[in-house]
């Protein structure tokens, strides 16, 4: 693959912006410790996650903290959206500073091993086994809060991506829905080679968790391992295939290098919201967002296609949590605040608002029975799903953008599928070595 000095330097930003988060994403542990206060009035902080569409993420928000201001005299909740890409930053640092730091966060499940290990995310377990709507939360999501069997934190939803697709760019095309990752990459080209203004396939560089299904769907894995113990599997000869099959999604044929190679999964949802993309890999949380854009009454989704005819590739599992830190000084109030931001209410208007799948077992069935466009997700979960190392060692690779950094720098030609996944495994290992 061929480099123009215009792609070579914007990669080489991309790269060095890399080694510097991974050089600052990991402050040394200060004091973050519990503070022994439990004070009923005052000001509560909360830091939410930014989304592509964020205003009826908001409006739901209101309404909680407007009903816990009614239920608290003397209390005053301030909320702030953070960018998911920079959370791990932000996150730790209000670790090592209690008294900057936020009483009540929402994190992603892939954060919370991390999280309890830095010692930010206070121990719940005895307020969430007393919360009456627990007992229908999915055993999956319980497990996303679950750390040495003490729970920290309430689910919030669960995420599980599918394929985007635009209907009326397919029937001007007498294109069909792709039944195999090969028939993907062929329909994209297709779409490029008709519709030059629109990507076939939006696909981004820095977009891990897009990329993922195409590893596990040829066989490969992230990393092999028990109990915390991991190695890296990024190099097998069945990732390298997936890895080829993702990066070779990069080009002029699909979806230019100079533009793609930073994107990330939320610039791909927006790409396509917007027009500018025939398919893209977006989750079921990204339905509110793709309905506010130009694709709305002109897209459908079906499960991503594995490598087989008639099969799934596996997505990844996720979603996020409300989390209560440690240092907080309204342990009450901040939990109270937790199970409203999480509760079945709030699940459900959350589902309405952003099409975020419900955590609680009840709810999930109601939002699919009405919902038609959730079919492909549930069917996605069906089909099976993987998860990421459950490992504190995860969130400094996550953060330190080792895997984005690997498909960079082979979509960039800097360096071949075989070395640049060899060196991600290294990196890998020294964290998952250092992480013992």
């Amino acid at each position: 693959m061929k480099l123009s000095a215009r792609l070579s330097g914007r990669l080489a930003l991309l790269l060095a912006a890399a080694a510097l988060t991974a050089t600052a994403c990991a402050p040394q542990t200060s004091d973050n410790s519990s503070s022994g206060k439990d004070e009923k009035t005052g000001t509560l902080r909360v830091w939410l996650f930014q989304e592509v569409s964020n205003k009826p993420k908001e409006q739901v928000v209101k309404q909680v903290l407007a009903d816990f201001r009614k239920a608290y005299d003397g209390t005053d909740v301030s909320v702030e959206y953070i960018p998911v890409e920079t959370r791990a930053q932000r996150i730790k640092a209000a670790f090592n500073d209690p008294k900057s730091a936020p009483d009540v966060i929402e994190y992603g499940n892939t954060d919370t091993a991390g999280y309890v290990k830095d010692g930010g995310l206070a121990d719940v377990t005895a307020e969430f086994d007393a919360w009456g709507e627990a007992k229908d939360t999915d055993p999956t999501a319980r497990t996303s809060v679950t750390v040495d069997g003490k729970i920290y934190g309430a689910p919030y939803f669960v995420g599980v991506r599918a394929l985007y697709y635009r209907t009326d760019v397919f029937k001007e095309l007498h294109l069909e829905p792709p039944k195999t990752l090969d028939e993907l990459a062929t329909t994209a080209h297709t779409v490029r080679a008709a519709r030059p203004g629109l990507y076939g396939l939006a696909v981004g560089g820095a977009y891990t968790y897009g990329a993922m299904p195409f590893i596990w769907a040829n066989g490969g894995q992230i990393a092999t391992g028990k109990s915390g113990s991991y190695t890296s599997a990024i190099d097998s000869p069945a990732a390298r295939k997936g890895i080829e099959e993702y990066t070779s999604l990069f080009g002029d044929d699909n979806c230019p290098a100079a533009k793609c190679a930073g994107m990330t999964g939320n610039d791909t949802i927006t790409a396509f919201a917007a027009g500018k993309a025939a398919m893209a890999i977006g989750g079921d949380f990204s339905h509110q967002a793709v309905e506010a854009g130009v694709a709305k009454g002109k897209y459908a989704v079906v499960p991503l296609p594995g490598v087989k005819p008639g099969s799934v590739a596996p997505a990844f599992a996720g979603g996020n949590n409300i989390g209560v830190l440690k240092s907080t000084s309204h342990r009450t109030l901040a939990v109270d605040l937790m199970k409203r931001l999480a509760s079945k209410k709030t699940q459900a208007e959350m589902f309405d608002a952003m099409g975020f799948l419900p955590t609680f077992k009840d709810v999930r069935g109601q939002v699919a029975a009405k919902t038609p466009y959730v079919k492909p997700f549930v069917d996605t979960l069906a089909a099976g799903t993987e998860f990421v190392p459950a490992t504190p060692a995860w969130a400094q690779i996550d953060s330190s953008l080792v895997l984005p950094t690997m498909f960079q720098e082979v979509v960039s030609g800097k360096k071949d599928v075989k070395a640049a996944a060899g060196d991600a495994a290294k990196k890998m290992n020294d964290v998952f070595g250092s992480a013992g």
